[in-house]
């Protein structure tokens, strides 16, 4: 038997032949390499183990034995504490291999279907949005439209990411080499050495302590992000534009002028978001802007260095205009050291000669030099597109709106920022530290870092510009005073003689209470001076925050779902009755449970008026790495989101959409007063709190180093308003039952009744529509036999039951109500994913339950160290299994 033959960790269920081929083959190739890995480095009889419960747990899954699944769990149970951890360390690397065979089978269907132009049919691209939008609304009206969207993803640092970044940094390197081996000719020297390469990457990984031994800092969360940017965001984001524009344009695109504008701008609260994180402090927030200037300047350096070396066009062929003249003149009376390299560098070629003092400065800017740094990114582009015109008026067309034109897009899109930074923080801290001022009394060390941050956001604007951080979150908001608190403790903090940093104060409706009284907390606030004021010099633009977390948390994911719709039709209203334009901030986590799911479906089912070609989200954990780790896959997703955001002010989809509410109020009248009964009768039973820290791993989630952020408000949970929301969906998906994603939503369906009516409003509306699919994506996957041992390990029968009675009933009207013979028969896709990974997730749950009952058993003074790390190991691979977290 050959090594290959003999440590296949890939099984050969139904599931495994609907893959693609190819993808199959990287699997099978992945997956047998590990094998080797474990016979060569694992202990002694670890791969026989790890085969004994991997088919055990296929032939369980597969044909739904229950006594097949005691058998995997009896076998789980006989494993020692230290071969239980080894098991559940294989387990969780095979996940990891699997999500990037998926991952890199996503980039090869992308780059094949760019090979094929002649063949694509992509139908929720810019380009195709846009001349669906032309039809309804005639070419210059969608134009304008284009050139004035905006998507902008926020990204945080909720701690949602379970992998190391170790960890991460090995698969992507295995990614480059999976790549190599698909290019290399079977059989031959390439495809060998990439194996070879391939198995020795995979034991490093197999050899890397999965967890972190310490919960890393702000500044740490600070440079993961920058990982992103360095790696992909930084060239995939320009070449979404050039896309669409050579879309737009045929082939006169990149010869003139393009008409698409940078519709992508990104945000962070990396280093800003000091709610609830007491170790991000006004520092932080100085060295966040820094790091992220740093690494933006040093990229807009680089890139005119090389456009520079590039341009080699002679004075003959391509002569100046004076403007670039007078510009070189300019620029080398300013910088005589580096006039006469750039002279000599680009003797008789102007436009490289002006091009190479242009970058002189953007290093001078980097470095901080004074006399040469340019004030602000205005300035940069103001030179850059004198080299332009010049170009374009000498005949060189490709030359001006080639490469150059993506550098100005850059400067456009990242500014000297690279991200706009955001600060967040909880009102009732505001409405403290006033009361420590007007009290007289001497400011607690709370209240000196509150008023420093404003002096912070001051400093950062007048060294980056004013768009480098100027949006000030009130977490909480419920009255317009809690909004007016900002600009009053700016002014406290800056004193009578200083210069107020400028402040777009953004409001923050969490609760289902708060969400209905947004829209009377928003009229009364514009009347306010200070907000006055800013609507002014900003056109009257306005943003205001959703969050979905708390609200899920506070009412069930179905009433959530239904007051957020609400609220955003509420707001949307007001605001155009107002004449504000409004941008709606979405709060989605990455969970189901929290707001996730496609956002391009979610943003075409927003009310009327409610997105008009704006639209915000905050991104985080997990969800960045998978949305924006890869270039291919970030170009495609910034091109679906942007898609959807165009598209959405389409008379025909804000039409479908109202009357869609109109027509089927009722129903979701219905469906919000059965399912709020329906989450109160669980949420709000005596001791839940603590039984549900029972039937968890909840405690021991907060053990994982996965953030620098606690993961509750206080020492102990009493009650859920303790609770973070990312711990709350975190444990619900790590017991196999993903409640905080559904609960309520059976009963609500069985409310309403009406199979035919509710089909009929699954398939009009389009807010039920993405609410039904989510679903079903979060029940496919939770697992009722699992989920069951986990609830067992409380002494509440009657919750148990209701758990198990909702999910069984949701599960039964998402079928009936989607279609077809099971979960997801509608996305096969998905459906083939999830199939993939269950039997093996299963196998790590059992090893999760075990653990748990020895630490919920454990006598005291009894060691029980051995099973904590196995519990959070299984914790590490069972967010690998799920690909998601909180």
């Amino acid at each position: 038997m050959t090594p290959t033959e003999a440590i296949d960790l890939v099984g050969r269920g139904e599931a495994e032949q609907e893959l693609p081929e190819r993808m199959r083959a990287d699997v099978r190739l992945l997956g047998s390499l590990l094998g080797r890995v474990l016979r060569e480095s694992g202990s002694p009889g670890l791969y026989d183990d790890v085969e004994r419960l991997r088919q055990a747990t296929i032939a369980a899954y597969t044909f739904e034995s229950e006594e097949a699944f005691e058998r995997a769990e009896q076998i789980a149970e006989s494993f020692s504490v230290q071969r239980a951890d080894e098991v559940a360390r294989a387990f969780t690397v095979y996940f990891h291999l699997v999500n990037l065979a998926e991952e890199y089978q996503r980039v090869r269907v992308l780059r094949e279907r760019d090979g094929r132009p002649e063949k694509e049919d992509v139908t929720d691209s810019v380009a195709a949005a846009f001349v669906r939008l032309s039809e309804e609304v005639g070419d210059d009206t969608a134009l304008r439209r284009l050139q004035a969207m905006r998507f902008h993803p926020v990204f945080t640092a909720h701690p949602t990411e379970a992998r190391r970044r170790a960890v991460s940094s090995s698969i992507r390197r295995l990614a480059t080499l999976l790549g190599e081996h698909d290019l290399a000719l079977r059989g031959g020297a390439d495809e060998r050495r990439a194996e070879r390469r391939m198995i020795e990457e995979i034991d490093t990984l197999w050899r890397t302590a999965p967890l972190r031994a310490e919960k890393p800092t702000p500044v740490d969360e600070v440079r993961a992000i920058m990982a992103v940017f360095d790696e992909t965001l930084y060239t995939a984001v320009p070449h979404v534009y050039r896309r669409v524009d050579d879309a737009l344009q045929g082939p006169a695109a990149g010869g003139r002028a393009p008409v698409v504008k940078p519709f992508v701008r990104l945000g962070t609260w990396v280093g800003g978001d000091r709610d609830g994180n007491p170790f991000v402090t006004a520092s932080i927030t100085k060295k966040a802007a820094a790091i992220g200037a740093e690494h933006i300047l040093l990229g807009l350096e680089h890139s005119t260095e090389r456009i520079a070396r590039g341009l080699t066009l002679s004075a003959e062929t391509t002569p100046p205009d004076d403007a670039v003249r007078a510009l070189i003149v300019r620029l080398a009376a300013a910088d005589e050291d580096g006039a006469a390299d750039a002279a000599k560098r680009a003797s008789g070629e102007p436009h490289k000669h002006a091009l190479l003092l242009i970058a002189r400065r953007v290093t001078a800017t980097r470095k901080r030099d004074a006399d040469l740094a340019y004030l602000d990114p205005e300035h940069l582009l103001a030179d850059l597109r004198t080299v332009q015109t010049s170009l374009a008026a000498a005949g060189a067309g490709r030359q001006a709106y080639g490469h150059l034109q993506q550098l100005v897009w850059q400067v456009e899109t990242f500014g000297f920022h690279l991200a706009e930074l955001e600060v967040r923080q909880h009102s009732a801290v505001h409405a403290k530290v006033l009361a420590e001022i007007e009290s007289g009394e001497a400011l607690s060390a709370q209240a000196e870092e509150v008023l420093e941050v404003f002096r912070t956001i001051a400093q950062i604007q007048k060294r980056y510009g004013p768009r480098a951080a100027g949006r000030y979150i009130v977490s909480f908001t419920q009255s317009a005073t809690d909004l007016a608190n900002v600009h009053t403790l700016a002014r406290h903090a800056v004193g009578a003689t200083g210069a107020l940093p400028v402040l777009d104060v953004i409001p923050l409706f969490e609760t289902f209470a708060d969400l209905q009284a947004a829209p009377g907390i928003m009229a009364e606030i514009v009347e306010h001076p200070a907000f006055a004021a800013r609507l002014a010099e900003t056109d009257r633009r306005l943003e205001v925050m959703l969050g979905y977390s708390d609200s899920s948390k506070d009412v069930g994911p179905v009433a959530a779902n239904l007051a957020l719709y609400e609220a955003q039709a509420l707001i949307a209203a007001w605001a155009k009755e107002s004449g504000i334009e409004l941008t709606l901030f979405h709060g989605r986590g990455g969970a189901l449970g929290r707001g996730g799911g496609p956002a391009n479906s979610a943003i075409l089912a927003q009310p009327p008026h409610s997105v008009d070609g704006r639209f915000k989200l905050t991104e985080q954990g997990e969800v960045i790495f998978a949305r924006y780790g890869d270039p291919a896959i970030a170009m495609r997703h910034i091109d679906q989101v942007a898609a959807a955001v165009l598209l959405a002010s389409a008379p025909s989809i804000e039409r479908r959409n109202s009357e869609a509410a109109d027509r089927f109020a009722p129903v979701a009248a219905t469906m919000d007063a059965a399912s709020r009964e329906r989450f109160f009768s669980l949420v709000k039973a005596p001791g839940f709190a603590a039984w549900f820290a029972t039937v968890t791993p909840m405690e021991e989630i907060g053990l994982l180093a996965l953030g620098s952020r606690p993961a509750r408000r206080g020492l102990s949970v009493e009650s859920l308003e303790d609770l973070r929301a990312i711990p709350w969906v975190f444990a619900w998906s790590q017991a196999r039952i993903n409640l905080a994603g559904w609960f309520g939503l059976g009963s609500a369906l069985q409310a309403v009744g009406d199979l035919e009516l509710l089909r009929s409003a699954y398939e009009q509306w389009p807010l039920l529509r993405t609410v039904i699919d989510n679903v079903g994506m979060s029940l496919a996957k939770a697992d009722p036999r699992i989920a069951t041992r986990y609830l067992s390990l409380g002494d509440r029968d009657d919750l148990a039951t209701l758990v198990m009675d909702e999910l069984m009933l949701t599960r039964e009207w998402v079928v009936k109500i989607a279609g077809g013979e099971e979960l997801l028969a509608n996305k096969p896709v998905l459906q083939r994913a999830v199939k993939m990974r269950d039997p093996y997730v299963d196998a790590l749950s059992l090893l999760q339950l075990r653990a748990l009952r020895a630490l919920r058993t454990a006598e005291d003074g009894q060691d029980v160290s051995g099973w904590q790390r196995l519990l959070l190991l299984s914790v590490s691979g069972v967010a690998a299994g799920l690909q998601n977290t909180g």
